[in-house]
């Protein structure tokens, strides 16, 4: 039990010190996301409630941005992209 709370404050403590998203602290530490929220969103209040609650507020801020990333990210992906010259039909 001990190694699992402290599974899950490493991943809060990740989480708040660079404002990451699920998926980056996922990907740093080696579980999945679902795991990582799913530890986030149940054990954390019942092992730390204030750390709980700031964490809670980043997941909520990235929830209500989360369209903003995915259009940063299209908008990356169609710039570098190089561009396919378009040909009148024969």
């Amino acid at each position: 039990m001990a190694e699992t709370n402290s599974r899950v404050l490493e991943m809060a403590y990740l989480m708040l010190e660079g404002r990451r998203t699920v998926r980056e602290v996922a990907k740093m530490i080696g579980y999945s996301k679902s795991t990582v929220h799913h530890d986030l969103t149940t054990k954390l209040e019942k092992i730390d409630p204030l750390l709980y609650e700031q964490v809670k507020d980043l997941l909520d801020y990235n929830k209500n941005v989360r369209h903003l990333r995915g259009g940063e990210a299209t908008r990356l992906k169609y710039q570098q992209e190089p561009q396919l010259e378009k040909h009148p039909n024969p």
